[in-house]
Parts: structure tokens; sequence; C-alpha cells
């Protein structure tokens, strides 16, 4: 597809050094067997390292939405709260997906604001 940047999501976190975002969408593939099938044998990245490279690229009072088939999303130990939860049935065999509104409230800044 058309884009700016066409990089694994990780290595993207890791080198930006654009402006912060206020709002990140973050809808990995939700399982090894998904990541394999839906994008031709990659992997995809790690989860946790993803999420731990997100508030270094987000605003304070940021936002990050998740899709997943589970709630284990950013949480408190990266300085995030829960603002909204919702779930979606898709029917039949397929997972519900489980998406999560949570805001970045940094008690300190670690890096400088740009």
């Amino acid at each position: 597809m058309p884009a700016d940047h066409h990089l694994d999501a990780l290595e993207f976190l890791r080198t930006w050094n654009g402006e912060r975002f206020n709002t990140i969408l973050l809808d990995p593939p939700y399982a090894y067997r998904k990541s394999m099938t839906m994008y031709q044998g990659m992997i995809c990245s790690p989860f946790r390292q993803l999420k731990d490279a997100i508030p270094a690229c987000l605003y304070p009072g940021g936002l990050v939405i998740t899709f997943g088939y589970h709630s284990v999303v950013m949480g408190r130990n990266r300085q995030f709260e829960p603002e909204k939860i919702a779930l979606f049935s898709h029917g039949g065999a397929i997972h519900d997906t489980i998406a999560t509104v949570e805001r970045y409230v940094p008690t300190q800044l670690s890096l400088p604001l740009t």
C-alpha cells in the first residue's frame, strides 16, 4: 500500500525521530499462526517490545488504541491509564476483538518533547 514509511513496526518506533504522536493504533497479528498466515511467513514483531517502545513516540496525554484477542495492553507499569474498553463480536468461529483506549500519563518525562 502507498505509505510514507515501509518498516517493521518495532523498527519504525525505535528509529522515529520526528514529532511525537497524539494517538497510536496498535493492531498486531493476534497469534503466531495468524502472523505466519497473514504475513507470508514473516513473524510479527514481539508485542512486549512494541509496547515498551511506544511511550518515547507519544505525547504525554496521548492515546494508544489497541485491538486484540486479550485485554493485556499498555498497562500502568508503562504509565498508561485505561479509559475505554469495547468488545466486538464477529460471530461464528471468529474470535471476538477487544479494543482498549489508554491514556499516557507519565509522572516524569525521560525524553525532551519535540
